[in-house]
């Protein structure tokens, strides 16, 4: 396995609906891992975590299944009238 950044792989999960489909499926940071292992890429947990703690709750939610621990709770935006 080549060493890949988390950023771009979840770059990658943004525009390849099979990979997204794949990580949503993750329940726990090293389920994500295991993800991206099979799929060619190479980073530590930690690297994940920090990238997905750079990441607005909006964007993680589109990528990953919101509130399974040990993620944070994301809750979709009301709309305001």
């Amino acid at each position: 396995m080549i060493k890949i950044s988390p950023f771009q792989f979840l770059t990658d999960a943004k525009q390849d609906e099979n990979l997204k489909e794949k990580l949503r499926s993750a329940l726990t940071i090293q389920d994500c891992i295991e993800v991206a292992q099979s799929c060619g890429y190479e980073f530590s947990s930690e690297e994940l975590q920090a990238e997905f703690d750079k990441m607005p709750d909006k964007v993680l939610g589109e990528l990953v299944n919101p509130g399974i621990a040990p993620r944070r709770h994301i809750k979709p935006h009301e709309p305001t009238v």
